[in-house]
C-alpha cells in the first residue's frame, strides 16, 4: 500500500474534481448516481474507496444514508473533517477486496469509483467486484469506475514523447495494452476487459458511460471556458457520453450494473 499512501498523501484529488475539467467527471458521475437513486425507495448507499468524500459527503448532505469505506488514512482524515455530525453517514477504514464487516445484500446502490484504478491483477479485481456484488441487494445498482488504456497511449506515450522509455521498460504489449505495476499507480483497461470481468458475476450491464469523454485531451481549453461555454460543453458531453463508439477513448468510464 506504500505507493498508494504516498500518492494520496501528496496529491490533491479533491482539487482535481473541483477543477473545471475535473467537474466533467464529477458532474457525470453524480448525474447517474441521482438517476438510479431516484427509482429506489429509502435507498442505502455504499461507497467503497470513498477517498476524501467528494461523493459520499455530498450524498449524505442530500439526506441519503451512506456508508463510506476508505483504505488510505490521510483520505479518511480529510473526509471526517468535512462532517459536522448531522450527516447520516458511517465512515469505515477498509479494503475493497475484503468487506467482511458488511453483511450480504445490505445496500441499494454500491459505488467503486476508485478501487479499480489501483488493482493490478484480474484476481484482485474479481475480489473487489465480488465483494461489491455480495453486499448489494438483489435488483440493486453498482457503479464501477475504470481508467482506460487508449488515452494513456495517445497522450503519455506519444503526446509526451515517452515511447522509447515505455518500450525499454516493456510496459506495452504488442497490441498496445499498457502494463502497470503498483509503482505506476494506475491500472489501465479496455472495454473488453470490463465486459469480461462483468461476465463472471450475476449482474446485468445497464450502461457503460464515458465519464469525461474528450475533456482531458483539452484540459487547458476546458479550464479556460466561461460558464456559458462550459455549460454547452456539458450539453455536448451528456449527448455523447453513452455512445459506445467513443467509450474507449475516454480517460475514465463508469460501468453501471444491476445485480440479478
Amino acid at each position: 500500500m506504500g505507493y498508494l499512501e504516498d500518492y494520496y498523501n501528496s496529491y490533491d484529488e479533491e482539487g482535481r474534481l473541483l477543477s473545471r475539467h475535473g467537474q466533467v467527471e464529477y458532474l457525470t458521475t453524480m448525474k447517474y448516481i441521482h438517476e438510479y437513486l431516484s427509482g429506489i425507495a429509502e435507498p442505502s448507499v455504499l461507497e467503497v474507496g470513498a477517498g476524501t468524500g467528494r461523493y459520499s459527503v455530498t450524498l449524505a448532505r442530500e439526506g441519503y444514508r451512506v456508508t463510506a469505506v476508505e483504505l488510505v488514512t490521510h483520505n479518511l482524515e480529510l473526509l471526517r473533517a468535512k462532517l459536522d455530525g448531522s450527516e447520516p453517514i458511517t465512515v469505515l477504514q477498509g479494503n475493497a477486496m475484503d468487506l467482511s464487516d458488511l453483511p450480504d445484500a445490505s445496500f441499494s446502490l454500491t459505488m467503486l469509483l476508485g478501487p479499480m484504478y489501483h488493482l493490478y491483477t484480474r484476481e484482485d479485481k474479481r475480489k473487489a467486484l465480488s465483494e461489491a456484488v455480495r453486499v448489494t441487494k438483489t435488483g440493486g445498482i453498482l457503479l464501477v469506475a475504470y481508467c482506460m488504456n487508449e488515452p494513456t497511449v495517445i497522450q503519455y506515450v506519444f503526446g509526451l514523447n515517452h515511447l522509447r522509455e515505455v518500450m525499454a521498460l516493456e510496459m506495452l504489449t504488442p497490441d498496445w495494452h499498457c502494463l502497470s505495476e503498483p509503482k505506476d499507480l494506475f491500472e489501465l483497461v479496455r472495454t473488453e476487459d470490463i465486459a469480461s470481468l462483468d461476465a463472471e458475476f450475476p449482474v446485468e450491464r445497464l450502461k457503460l458511460v464515458a465519464s469525461d469523454g474528450a475533456t482531458n485531451y483539452k484540459r487547458e481549453f476546458i479550464d479556460a471556458m466561461d460558464d456559458e461555454t462550459f455549460g454547452k460543453w456539458m450539453d455536448y458531453h451528456f449527448a455523447t457520453c453513452e455512445r459506445q463508439d467513443l467509450i474507449g477513448a475516454s480517460h475514465h468510464t463508469l460501468d453501471i450494473l444491476k445485480k440479478k
